[in-house]
């Protein structure tokens, strides 16, 4: 089968088309037959980073990136009872650790998949994974947005920031998302109440008494966010993961919840996340695709931080 391998983080050159053999899969596994997958900022990270290499997929060389897939199941393993060959399935597989999406066949644990919805398309799935996993992790697990809170969403045009903006909408919430100007007329159709572009304006001008803000930028978004935060109001970032004493201190002061919060697979939760999308509720924008062949091309689209919703690699 086609893989994708990394013998040392790097420039996109470093991104090997290699030949391997399927993996073999482990009782509590099923082998996907992959059809599209979804590139995330970690994947370019990843790739680019020892450190980040290193960190979320240890030591081992040649490592296989990607974490986000949709596709059909070909072999079940002998304790998996959920699904059956043929089943059309989708998730994030192993994160953190080795995804090994990256390739035309890929082993999954069940517990990390959900069956896809007969009314979206591979590609639509691939893409709401990763992204959707993680703000559906901060907003309802952590943040526990309810009805009538007021909700301020950083980058609220990109893969996080457009599923976010949906799933708060959904829980009732007043959402604030921020943007460039040229993207102002997706968020608010996509859902936000409030649109801020932050290349003219400064949020913590036009907003008070937020209850909840998803931080997908880093910087100086901490703070500046603090300080429109209400008295007991939560802060998540999935941007900052070495969140500083001066942040925690004024968070403190300010009975704010400050936390970063990473990522975790969950076939659990992507199947809150097929329910919604089998409804019309939580929709992926996908603004381009990519061939496998072109993955290089898709890392270095992503990497310009311009991207609007989800980009998605199909095999």
């Amino acid at each position: 089968m086609k893989t994708i391998i990394l013998n040392e983080a790097g420039s996109v050159d470093n991104l090997q088309y290699i030949e391997t053999s399927k993996p073999t899969i482990k009782s509590d596994e099923v082998l996907v037959k992959t059809i599209s997958l979804s590139v995330n900022p970690v994947d370019y990270k990843v790739r680019s980073s020892d450190g980040a290499l290193n960190w979320i997929l240890g030591a081992d060389r040649p490592a296989i990136i990607g974490w986000d897939l949709s596709g059909t199941i070909v072999e079940v393993g002998e304790n998996v009872t959920d699904f059956k060959i043929g089943d059309p399935v989708f998730g994030m597989a192993n994160f953190p650790g080795k995804g090994n999406a990256y390739a035309e066949f890929v082993a999954v644990p069940s517990a990390h998949l959900t069956l896809k919805p007969v009314n979206i398309s591979h590609q639509e799935a691939a893409a709401a994974t990763l992204a959707a996993l993680t703000a559906w992790q901060t907003l309802v697990k952590k943040g526990k947005v309810k009805k009538g809170d007021k909700v301020l969403i950083h980058a609220a045009s990109g893969g996080v920031g457009h599923y976010a903006t949906q799933i708060a909408k959904h829980l009732g919430a007043y959402v604030i998302g921020t943007s460039s100007a040229k993207n102002r007329e997706f968020v608010l159709q996509n859902g936000t109440d409030k649109h801020i572009d932050y290349t003219t304006e400064n949020f913590q001008d036009l907003v008070t008494d937020v209850d909840f803000v998803l931080d997908t930028i880093g910087g100086d978004t901490i703070l500046k966010s603090l300080d429109i935060t209400k008295q007991g109001g939560t802060i998540v970032s999935i941007a900052n993961s070495n969140i500083s004493n001066e942040e925690l201190e004024k968070a403190k002061s300010k009975g704010v919840d400050l936390s970063f919060a990473l990522v975790a697979s969950s076939g659990d939760d992507m199947l809150q996340i097929a329910q919604l999308m089998e409804k019309g509720i939580l929709k992926s924008h996908v603004s381009k695709t990519f061939s496998f062949d072109e993955m290089s091309e898709a890392h270095l689209y992503l990497e310009k931080g311009r991207t609007v919703g989800k980009i998605v690699v199909n095999i």
